[in-house]
C-alpha cells in the first residue's frame, strides 16, 4: 500500500481536484490519500478565529460568509450531477452552521482547534462526493479515529498504528482510503492538529504506521530543489536526498517539505517521493536511505534567527557553565539551531521566541547578554561535506563581500550552516547559486 498526500494548492481548485482523481485511479495499487485543506482555507479559518477571540463578532460573520460562498462557487463547478450536488451543498451547511453557531459561544484554544479543523474535514468530504459521481470506488477514513498527539503534543505511534490497522481490517474489500491531514486528536480526546504545514506530518505518520512501500507528496513544485527559487532565478530539482539530507533542508527552511514529516519515514525506512501535481511527470526528488552521491547537493534558508551572546571571562570555563545555559532555554522549550564558543563567550541562535524577554533575563546572572534580532541562517547541504574537497573554500570565496555573524562546522557531515543579518539573504543566495553550483 501506499501514501499518496496532496497539498492546498493541489485540491485548491476543482480542475486540480479532478486531476488529483486521476492520479489516484492511475494504477490499483492499494493507497491511502491525504488531503490539505482548499489552499487559503486555514488562512481564512486563523483569521476567522482572530476576529472571534478579539470580540469582532460582526467581522468574523463577514469572513464566515466570504469562506462560504467561495465554497458554494467551488461545488458548482466540481460537481455537476443533481444528487451529488445536493449531498454537497448539504457538507457545506453543516459545516459553515457550525462556524456560525460558535459565533455565540465564548471562544477558547479548544474552540481555535474545532475551527482549524474545518478546512480538511470539508476538503475530503466534497472530495469523497466527487469520487462517488464518478463511480471511483473508495472509504473515507476520518483522521480523528486514528490520529493522536500526546501530552507533549507528540504524536502517539503506536496508537496510531494499532487503530489505523484495525480500521483498515474492517474494510478488506476496499483499495482506496480518503482521510484528513493535519487534525487529531490530543491526550484529552478533543480536536487538535497537528501544526502548520502537518499534511505532510499525517502522511508520513501513516506511512510509517502502515509500513507503506512510499509516501507520495504532491505539490505545486517538482521536488526539493537546490535552492529557493522564490529568490533565485536558476534552480534545479534534486534526484536523490537521503533522510538526514532532507531533515536538514526541512529544518532550515526548504518550504516544499515539513520539517517534522522526515522521522517517521526515516524511522520505519519508508521511501518519500515529491511529485508536482501539474506535472505528474517530471521524476522529482526520492528520499531514502542511500544518498545517491556526494557533495553540496542543495541550500536553504530559515528566517527569523535571534542571535544570542553571553561573555563572562569569570564563568565560561566554570564546570557546568554550558549546561546551566542550556537549562534555561529546556525551561523554556526553545529550540537552539546553532552554536559557537570562544574562551570568553558563547553564541548561540534561536527562532523568534515570545520567551525571549524571560529566557535573557535568566540568563543575565552568567554574563553580559546581546541579543542580535533580524538574522538568517543559511545552510548548505549535502553528503559529505566535511570529506568533499574545496567545499569550504569555494563557500567562503562566494561571500567575500557577505558579512558572516556565526558558522557551524563539522557537527553534521551533511551540514554547513552560516548566520548573516537577513538584509542580505537574498545576495547570499544567488551568489552561492553561482559559487557552487555554477548557475547565475
Amino acid at each position: 500500500m501506499k501514501i499518496m498526500k496532496f497539498g492546498g494548492t493541489s485540491v485548491g481548485k476543482p480542475e486540480r481536484m479532478r486531476q488529483v482523481s486521476q492520479l489516484i485511479t492511475a494504477d490499483t495499487e492499494p493507497k491511502i490519500v491525504v488531503l490539505s485543506a482548499l489552499s487559503g482555507t486555514t488562512n481564512a479559518l486563523v483569521e476567522i478565529g482572530n476576529a472571534i477571540s478579539s470580540g469582532q463578532r460582526e467581522k468574523a460573520k463577514e469572513l464566515i460568509d466570504k469562506l462560504e460562498a467561495h465554497y458554494q462557487s467551488f461545488i458548482r463547478d466540481l460537481v455537476k450531477k443533481e444528487a451529488p450536488l445536493a449531498r454537497a451543498k448539504a457538507i457545506i451547511a453543516e459545516h459553515f452552521e457550525f462556524l456560525t453557531i460558535i459565533l455565540k459561544i465564548s471562544f477558547s484554544e479548544a474552540l481555535s482547534k474545532d475551527i482549524l479543523a474545518q478546512g480538511e474535514l470539508l476538503s475530503t468530504k466534497l472530495f469523497s462526493v466527487f469520487l462517488e459521481e464518478n463511480g471511483i470506488d473508495h472509504l473515507l477514513l476520518p483522521a480523528l479515529e486514528f490520529m493522536s498527539i500526546d501530552n507533549h503534543d507528540e504524536p502517539q505511534i503506536n496508537s496510531i498504528k494499532t487503530r489505523l490497522t484495525q480500521l483498515l481490517q474492517q474494510h478488506k474489500d476496499k483499495t482506496l482510503f480518503i482521510t484528513q491531514g493535519y487534525i487529531c486528536r490530543n491526550a484529552r480526546g478533543e480536536v487538535d492538529n497537528l501544526k502548520r504545514g502537518g499534511s505532510d506530518y499525517s502522511a508520513s505518520l501513516i506511512a510509517a504506521a502502515i509500513n507503506a512501500n512510499v509516501c507520495e507528496i504532491w505539490t505545486d513544485i517538482d521536488g526539493m530543489h537546490n535552492n529557493d527559487p522564490r529568490v533565485v532565478k536558476k534552480t534545479v530539482a534534486i534526484e536523490q536526498l537521503s533522510f538526514e539530507e532532507a531533515a536538514e533542508l526541512a529544518y532550515f527552511g526548504a518550504k516544499i517539505l515539513h520539517p517534522a514529516s522526515i522521522w517517521p519515514a526515516q524511522f520505519y525506512r519508508v521511501p518519500v517521493k515529491l511529485l508536482n501535481t501539474m506535472q505528474p511527470e517530471a521524476r522529482g526528488t526520492l528520499i531514502t536511505e542511500e544518498a545517491g552521491s556526494v557533495g553540496v547537493k542543495a541550500i536553504a534558508a530559515k528566517d527569523g534567527i535571534i542571535a544570542i551572546n553571553i561573555r563572562s571571562s569569570r564563568m565560561l570555563l566554570a564546570y557546568g557553565f554550558l549546561r546551566k545555559i542550556f537549562e534555561v532555554f529546556e525551561k523554556y522549550r526553545t529550540p537552539v539551531d546553532m552554536v559557537t564558543t570562544s574562551e570568553v563567550a558563547v553564541s548561540l541562535t534561536i527562532e523568534g521566541s515570545p520567551e525571549l524577554k524571560a529566557i535573557v533575563r535568566e540568563l543575565e546572572p552568567f554574563g553580559t547578554i546581546e541579543v542580535e534580532e533580524n538574522h538568517t541562517i543559511v545552510s548548505i547541504v549535502g553528503n559529505e561535506l566535511v570529506q568533499t574537497p574545496h567545499v569550504l573554500s569555494k563557500l567562503f570565496e562566494a561571500l567575500a563581500d557577505v558579512p558572516i555573524r556565526m558558522v557551524s562546522y563539522g557537527g553534521s557531515k551533511h551540514n554547513v550552516s552560516l548566520l548573516i543579518p537577513s538584509a542580505h539573504k537574498t545576495k547570499t543566495l544567488q551568489l552561492l547559486n553561482k559559487g557552487l553550483f555554477g548557475l547565475d
